[in-house]
This record gives C-alpha cells, structure tokens and sequence, in this order.
C-alpha cells in the first residue's frame, strides 16, 4: 500500500529553491568546504528574501 511521507516535500521544496542559485547547479566548486560555504549563504539568500 503507498503512503505519502509527510514532510518529503518541504525537503524537495527546499533543494529545487537551491537549484535556482546559479552556483549550485552546477559543481564550480574545488574544495568541500567551499560548496558547503555556497550552500550556507544560498540558505541565508533565501531566508533574507522572506523578511
């Protein structure tokens, strides 16, 4: 029997407004930690867009 997962979507939600930031759609990045860096100031871009 097929159950939704109830948060799946805030997920998947969450990764597609990611892909829209030009430098995590593709892997530009040489070090890990610099793409962590990327990933953390897209979230912080997004979260200052919904002040």
């Amino acid at each position: 029997m097929f159950q939704t997962r109830s948060k799946r979507w805030i997920i998947e939600r969450t990764f597609s407004w990611f892909d829209n930031d030009r430098r995590l759609c593709r892997n530009y990045e040489l070090l890990m930690e610099s793409s962590e860096e990327i990933v953390k100031l897209s979230a912080i871009k997004l979260l200052a867009n919904k002040i």
